[in-house]
């Protein structure tokens, strides 16, 4: 029996998916049937999820204050058990994606496959592919057992593409009664202040290391970022030393970028970092170490100062 019915697990931010569902739908409607399920209100972004894949849309409706992670995954076993049951759910890497994956684990008792970066289907095989060490080696596991598959994908793994249809059917997926898994609710949503593009969607990334010395001088990261109408982003070092939030971190705990343009300011390219950043389509280096790893995924490598080859770059874009 071949691979056909196949789960997306998607997002709404600001009223619109988030890029992350869109990629995994236009990479499932490659597989199989694509349907999406949304914890939420799915009836307003069913429109866009059908574009890009989506032939119907499973939605549980407002969560009236309840934790996604309980409802989600309840939710999904209930329609499974209701004889609707996927050959494979595929989840974003998000932490609501995580939460809805684990629990519904242990509902289905299924195992999950997470930090994937592809998957394919031989016949009734449903093939994973995981980066390991750091990127180095790439690891392929094969589902065995019975469905349904639960599989978790790092963003950015796939490009986003619509090609789907018009939006399906938008069926109703009730929250079965939680008992004391429902006992928390949300009492305040606190959403981070930012400006210009986000960080994970921006065309250009300017990301600045500990070779910039000081808290201070990560304003020149800022100020090239918003010349050139990109994001700032940081390595996970002055994360940790408390320069910058955690929001801005570029690397394997943090977030996974692939704009077309990155520039390194004073990083020096640990494996951790370079996990989120080498899918870059053109990524520039700025490091007095020669011998930095960084320069070994660079396609320009500028050997300096920081610290005086910053300026210059900033009084070069102003000039223009």
């Amino acid at each position: 029996m071949a691979i056909d019915n196949i789960w997306v697990f998607a997002e709404a931010a600001e009223g619109a998916p988030t890029t992350a569902s869109l990629e995994l739908l236009t990479k499932a409607r490659g597989l199989g049937t694509v349907t999406a399920f949304v914890v939420g209100d799915g009836a307003g972004i069913a429109p866009a999820l059908g574009e890009y894949g989506a032939a119907k849309v499973y939605s549980t409706g407002d969560l009236d204050g309840k934790l996604p992670g309980p409802s989600g995954a309840a939710a999904m076993q209930a329609v499974i058990d209701g004889g609707d049951a996927p050959d494979l759910i595929m989840f974003p890497q998000s932490y609501s994606g995580r939460d809805v994956m684990s629990r519904l684990s242990v509902k289905l008792g299924r195992t999950v496959l997470t930090n994937n970066t592809d998957v394919a289907a031989d016949g009734d095989t449903v093939k994973v592919t995981t980066p390991v060490f750091g990127g180095e080696t790439m690891v392929t596991t094969s589902f065995t057992g019975s469905g349904p598959y639960l599989a978790a994908f790092r963003p950015k793994s796939f490009e986003a593409e619509a090609g789907g249809a018009a939006a399906g059917e938008v069926v109703a997926a009730a929250v079965p009664d939680l008992g004391a898994a429902g006992g928390a609710t949300v009492t305040a949503v606190h959403v981070e202040e930012s400006t210009g593009p986000k960080l994970d969607e921006a065309a250009v990334v300017v990301a600045g290391g500990r070779g910039l010395g000081e808290a201070d001088k990560f304003a020149m990261v800022d100020d090239v970022a918003k010349l050139l109408q990109g994001a700032a982003g940081a390595s996970r070092a002055i994360v940790d030393a408390g320069w910058v939030p955690y929001s801005m971190q570029v690397g394997q705990t943090g977030k996974v970028v692939k704009p077309n343009v990155y520039i390194a300011a004073g990083i020096s390219g640990a494996t951790q970092h370079m996990v989120g950043m080498k899918g870059s389509k053109n990524i520039i280096a700025i490091n007095k170490d020669e011998e930095a790893p960084i320069f070994g995924v660079a396609d320009l490598g500028i050997v300096g100062d920081v610290h005086k080859v910053m300026p210059k770059l900033i009084e070069a874009l102003q000039s223009r």
